[in-house]
């Protein structure tokens, strides 16, 4: 038996492929998860209704399978104000450095072929994607 809080075997697995520098979307629910992923890309579907499995959930269980190089986000309008990023910081740890890139910057990253797993969530708060950076385990 696994003693991790991640017991879904196709997210597992993928995850286990994870290495250094590999990325992983975490993706809200309106996210274009097939035509803005890389064509490599496993996509993970835990979408099941509005609302069930937050993306704050997924990142949870992540990071306590993978450390986390590096976090980015779409930017969003001045106006609107993110609570999916003021949730990430708090879940990431402090020295994780989160970048905030133009949508066709965020979308070139997600489709590049480091980008491994995509998850697809049903947060349905908007800009609420979130693409990581594997990072080296230390021993």
């Amino acid at each position: 038996m696994l003693k991790t809080q991640i017991i879904h075997p196709e997210l597992l697995a993928v995850l286990a492929k994870c290495g250094h520098k590999a990325k992983i979307l975490i993706a809200d629910a309106n996210y274009s998860f097939v035509t803005n992923s890389s064509p490599r890309a496993e996509i993970i579907y835990l979408n099941f209704a509005p609302g069930m499995v937050p993306s704050t959930v997924i990142l949870e269980g992540i990071s306590q399978v993978l450390n986390i190089e590096s976090a980015s986000m779409m930017a969003w309008p001045e106006d609107f104000e993110n609570t999916s990023q003021k949730d990430y910081l708090e879940i990431l740890p402090r020295e994780t450095p989160m970048e905030l890139l133009t949508r066709e910057d965020f979308y070139g990253s997600v489709r590049s072929m480091d980008t491994l797993l995509v998850v697809a969530t049903g947060e349905t708060r908007r800009f609420s994607n979130l693409l990581l950076t594997v990072g080296p385990v230390f021993l």
